[in-house]
């Protein structure tokens, strides 16, 4: 099983290693929230350690984030639906029961934007392409794991890539980070 995607990326190989994004719809700055944040890494985790899910790297931005994953069991497309699915739910869990400022606004976009589709949902959060990129060489890898790690760079958020929290530039750097990883180099 692959997915397709408009652009004509598609995940070929289920046991290869994948650069790939996840957007919110609209570009809505969702993850400027800590609570989506740390709902986004649970779920990353829970792939992790309960499907199969090798996670090399990672960054999570106001309204998108990147990764780099593997499926352990070979497939690959099943763990990014599941994901997608498990935070989506979360997500709008979390917006119509915490306390949430923007909660009418986020419910309406996200609405809108499920009525655009004729997929039969309540609500949108993701867009339909995670522009997947399978990773085949040394090169490339450094180029999209420093990619993912200057995001927050470029963007102004800090200095130094280790130093965004929401980042796995500091488990390459220390060790340490907020969820365990697989390390690519």
């Amino acid at each position: 099983m692959s997915y397709e995607f408009a652009d004509g990326y598609k995940i070929r190989d289920q046991w290869g290693l994948h650069f790939m994004t996840f957007t919110v719809v609209g570009w809505i700055d969702l993850f400027s929230r800590q609570i989506y944040r740390d709902i986004f890494l649970k779920n990353m985790d829970y792939c992790r350690r309960k499907k199969d899910l090798s996670l090399g790297a990672y960054v999570i931005m106001s309204n998108h984030a990147h990764v780099i994953w593997q499926s352990k069991s070979g497939n690959l497309s099943a763990t990014l639906r599941d994901f997608k699915s498990f935070c989506t739910k979360e997500f709008i869990e979390t917006i119509e029961y915490e306390k949430e400022s923007r909660r009418e606004w986020l419910l309406y976009m996200f609405k809108f934007f499920a009525n655009k589709t004729n997929q039969n949902k309540d609500y949108k959060i993701w867009t339909g392409d995670n522009h997947p990129e399978q990773i085949t060489s040394q090169n490339f890898l450094i180029q999209k794991l420093n990619y993912i790690h200057e995001n927050p760079v470029r963007a102004g958020l800090v200095r130094k890539a280790e130093d965004y929290v929401y980042s796995s530039a500091s488990n390459y750097a220390s060790g340490r980070g907020l969820i365990e990883i697989d390390y690519l180099v």
